[in-house]
């Protein structure tokens, strides 16, 4: 298993990304596949079509998103959480991703930097 954390610079502020990040139709439209999300902790969510499923732990409106990704019968849960903070040019999102299966770490990472934080880069420039 591994942990991944990294920051992305997004030109919008915090308000706008938690929406962006929170919203099914705002979800959508960045990311220009179906999305099923909900701000209640318990909550399951599926993004990119059912590429990514998991459920929702944790929501602090404008600050913090926390949830478990799934991969199978791990034993130990994968977490993801963004803690977003305010930035001279939008806002800072801080990802930290921990318990990735070894096997899905690159394809996490990539999908990460290019499908997830990279397209949501784009909506906003």
């Amino acid at each position: 298993m591994k942990d991944y954390k990294k920051y992305y610079l997004i030109a919008a502020p915090p308000e706008d990304v938690y929406l962006a990040l929170t919203l099914p139709a705002t979800l959508q439209l960045w990311t220009g596949e179906p999305a099923e999300m909900s701000t209640e902790p318990g909550s399951e969510f599926s993004l990119w079509d059912g590429s990514i499923v998991g459920k929702n732990i944790e929501f602090v409106e404008s600050k913090k998103i926390v949830q478990q990704w799934y991969f199978g019968e791990q034993a130990e849960p994968s977490i993801v959480t963004i803690i977003l903070h305010s930035h001279a040019t939008g806002t800072s999102a801080e990802l930290r991703h921990t318990n990735i299966p070894d096997i899905d770490y690159d394809d996490i990472v990539e999908g990460w930097n290019e499908s997830y934080f990279g397209s949501l880069q784009e909506f906003y420039e």
